[in-house]
């Protein structure tokens, strides 16, 4: 029977030559945009250009590139496994994206742009002091360094269920690809190659989805088999914070991780301020939650449309998809393997997903690199040539890590719940650092300090350890009902109802390792912040808040603080940071009149 089974998965590896050529021109595509903006179009070879497109970059390619950058390979392929396993409660996280979207609008992106930095980062310097400033930069570099593996091998799982390709011979092929349009092409490169990889993620997916609906005979086929199940279904209202989904924890606790995504991470706030103005940010903004809205409700779609196929067998159960996030592959070969082509072009998008997160966080590295880790320590202004060569070399360096870290993510569970744990670790007390600093201007510098690290031992005892627990199968979250009682084929049925085999059962373990993952960046924002305060109470004091610039603050803190003449004196005023150009919590400002 294991040999049936062996055979039909080959059977489903269809991978034609018109598929490759598609993959290809995909990659070709992305290789000649590179080349365009690094050696067609003449602009000048410096350090805003490459890493700011000279802040003159349009609304509407940022914003895709927003979108881009943003879905990932684990967005793709890890939505629909969610919501075929799951159901679509975490569909609801929408809510909290729109939450975001004003929240940001108005509070902390009008700040990040008056301030004409490159790193994000260098506000926290301005803020507080140069301390903050390298935790933030330190926070940011481990966070990357450990999901772009993820989103690398993602989409390498994708490629080696549809064609055998080991995963370790593709994911190098794509990474030197992405070092070359990002080193060559710079911050334009790699938004121009996100608005072609957005396009092909959105297609790749409507595919899927009309062509998968049509072989079932219509949506009604599919919301039906959801609703049966409970796949389709209300929001649930439970307050028990150990529940994986319910509306509070994606309102509330999506709301809160995509902040920190959005809002305060280099790798999102680079291209808002590559806009020449705030209102240029917020159009961008809001095109961004539209989209993103958009591309998840597709994904969730394909999941109810995969359970809508497979409801009488399970591929999971049988292992005809060996991983959970090879379920869409598998779907995508079932229905599109007679249509030459088709099949590249679903891999393309996949590709394409994680191409496009890939080169945003390499140039987003070069400019922490640069701003925040080599500047602030050398004692004379570098050379143009040495800029170039830092900035190029950390994308070259940071890309070939990430794919030698393959090896380890291919070792880890599903990557959805995986990855938003893990990046929970850094981005709950860094989101918590930057609120701080832009909306309790009476917090200094120590006590900050003291709530990030706080913040971060917390959450990365807390994250961790439920990972275990998980890993284990002690902690188990169940799924809908699956059935293999309509398979056609052979298949070891000794894997039919496998429990764990852990000694410990889910109730034994400590509630707060049960929390769910979706609470994380919450958590870590809030513990950061608590500790902060305690600290500026009981230990080192409050700090003088008309000690702190104004432009360092949210608008309604600004007229709390400064009293609202301070708002309409300062409208024709941009604040331009360079290295040192601040004291302590902001006391000193430089600024020049636009």
């Amino acid at each position: 029977m294991a040999t049936e089974l062996e055979d039909l998965v080959e059977h489903m590896r269809r991978f034609a030559w018109p598929d490759y050529l598609v993959f290809v021109s995909m990659l070709m595509l992305c290789i000649l945009i590179g080349v365009y903006f690094g050696f067609v179009q003449r602009k000048p070879n410096t350090e805003s250009e490459y890493l700011m497109g000279g802040r003159t970059m349009l609304v509407f390619p940022i914003a895709l590139s927003l979108i881009a950058s943003f879905i990932s390979g684990i967005t793709l392929l890890g939505l629909p496994t969610e919501v075929y396993s799951f159901g679509i409660q975490y569909v609801y996280v929408a809510l909290g994206v729109t939450l975001m979207g004003f929240v940001m609008s108005f509070i902390y992106l009008p700040v990040f742009h008056k301030l004409n930095i490159t790193s994000t980062y260098e506000y926290l310097e301005t803020r507080f002091d140069r301390r903050l400033r390298m935790f933030g930069s330190v926070m940011f570099t481990i966070m990357n360094i450990g999901y772009l593996p993820i989103v690398i091998y993602v989409p390498a799982l994708a490629f080696n269920q549809v064609t055998g390709v080991n995963i370790h011979v593709i994911t190098p092929i794509v990474c030197i690809v992405c070092v070359f349009y990002t080193c060559v092409g710079g911050l334009k490169a790699v938004v121009w190659t996100d608005v072609v990889q957005t396009f092909s993620m959105f297609g790749a997916l409507v595919l899927v989805a009309v062509k998968g609906t049509i072989d079932l005979g219509g949506t009604d086929v599919v919301f039906r088999s959801a609703w049966n199940t409970g796949r389709l279904e209300r929001p649930n209202f439970d307050i028990n914070p150990t529940t994986r989904h319910t509306f509070w924890s994606q309102l509330i606790g999506g709301f809160v991780y995509w902040l920190q995504t959005n809002a305060v991470s280099q790798n999102m706030i680079q291209r808002y301020l590559s806009l020449p103005s705030v209102a240029a940010g917020r159009r961008a903004l809001w095109i961004f939650v539209f989209g993103v809205c958009l591309l998840m409700s597709l994904c969730s779609y394909c999941g109810l449309l995969i359970y809508a196929t497979y409801q009488n067998c399970d591929p999971l159960t049988t292992k005809l998809a060996r991983a959970k996030d090879q379920l869409l592959p598998l779907f995508v070969m079932d229905i599109l393997r007679d249509l030459p082509g088709l099949p590249g072009l679903f891999v393309a998008g996949v590709f394409s997903a994680a191409l496009s997160s890939l080169s945003t966080c390499l140039n987003s590295m070069s400019a922490v690199i640069l701003e925040d880790f080599v500047k602030p320590f050398v004692h004379k202004p570098l050379s143009q040539r040495t800029i170039n060569w830092i900035m190029r070399s950390v994308v070259v360096g940071v890309g070939a890590l990430c794919a030698a870290l393959v090896f380890v993510v291919e070792k880890m569970g599903t990557v959805l719940q995986l990855t938003m744990s893990l990046e929970a670790i850094t981005n709950g007390p860094l989101l918590g650092t930057f609120t701080i600093g832009i909306l309790i201007p009476w917090v200094e510098s120590r006590s900050a300090l003291t709530g990030g690290i706080c913040g971060v031992i917390f959450m990365s005892w807390l994250s961790l350890k439920a990972q275990y627990w998980v890993a284990t199968g002690t902690i188990v979250f169940p799924h809908k009902p699956m059935s293999v009682d309509g398979c056609t084929y052979e298949f070891d049925r000794s894997l039919v109802n496998v429990t764990s085999a852990s000694e410990y059962t889910t109730d034994d373990i400590f509630p707060l390792f049960r929390v769910s993952y979706m609470w994380y960046t919450f958590l870590g924002a809030a513990v950061t912040i608590l500790v902060s305060l305690l600290c500026s109470v009981l230990i080192f004091g409050r700090n003088d808040p008309k000690t702190v610039s104004p432009d360092l603050m949210a608008g309604f803190v600004r007229r709390y603080i400064h009293g609202p003449d301070t708002l309409a004196g300062q409208t024709n005023v941009r604040a331009v940071v360079t290295p040192n150009a601040y004291g302590k919590n902001g006391k000193t400002l430089h600024e020049s009149a636009l």
